[in-house]
């Protein structure tokens, strides 16, 4: 079930690769306290995916980042570099979307909430972020952060980056998607020029207004001028995943 940025079909998202901006990409370099609640999910040390702190033991990430076996993974938070630093803690148990399915590549439902063995040593570079009310108007700023491929064949960058994009419009979205996957009201997405979320991204955080409002998920490419960035609308998934809290 683990999957980075649907590597899984990596025949449909680098189907259109030719002529993508390889400048997450388009980003730039942001010390850990200026989003202390970024988390790298990490195997044996490894960065996999992106999370983002909603307490001292619970996190939030995005259903395709649960492997199915969780005993070898582990969370650093607190780290502006994903290979050393800041806290690490254990993984106890992780409850997935029962309605989390993968169609031809893109992922429904694609939102699950960790539960770590300890809790978080909480400061200026380890703080949770509210989770948004509501689903931000379209054009409204945004920020989404991550360690992943700085370009479609680019490596992973080591440091954390931060790339400003705007929402989208959700029925462009649904139009620029029609032949690919049902853009949903659970899905929100965002873009810019040269500015999008990328492999190993997924399962971080898209922020607006200081509130969490998407979680990495989807997208085609890296940047693709024709696809905007798909991420899991927090507004719409806020009853769930409060319910999630108490089981997991």
């Amino acid at each position: 079930m683990f999957i980075q940025w649907l590597l899984l079909i990596s025949s449909v998202i680098l189907a259109s690769s030719e002529g993508i901006t390889e400048r997450i990409v388009g980003g730039h370099s942001v010390p850990i306290s200026s989003a202390p609640w970024q988390a790298s999910i990490q195997e044996w040390g490894s960065h996999k995916c992106g999370a983002v702190i909603y307490s001292d033991k619970i996190l939030i990430t995005a259903a395709h980042c649960i492997p199915e076996s969780i005993g070898t993974y582990t969370v650093r938070v607190g780290a502006t570099n994903r290979n050393f630093g800041g806290q690490v803690a254990r993984i106890a148990n992780a409850i997935v979307h029962k309605g989390y399915r993968v169609k031809n590549g893109y992922p429904t439902n694609d939102i699950a909430v960790i539960r770590l063995q300890c809790k978080l040593k909480m400061g200026d570079t380890v703080r949770s972020i509210p989770l948004a009310d509501r689903t931000p108007p379209a054009g409204s700023s945004a920020s989404v952060y991550g360690w992943g491929r700085v370009g479609l064949l680019k490596p992973q960058s080591d440091i954390l980056l931060k790339a400003s994009v705007s929402i989208t419009n959700w029925k462009s979205c649904r139009q620029s998607y029609r032949r690919l996957t049902d853009i949903t009201k659970g899905m929100i997405c965002a873009a810019a020029p040269g500015k999008s979320a990328c492999f190993f991204d997924s399962g971080g955080p898209l922020v607006s207004d200081g509130k969490l409002v998407g979680i990495v998920s989807f997208g085609r490419s890296c940047a693709h001028p024709n696809y905007p960035g798909g991420y899991v609308n927090v507004a719409e998934y806020k009853t769930w995943i409060l319910k999630a809290i108490k089981r997991v």
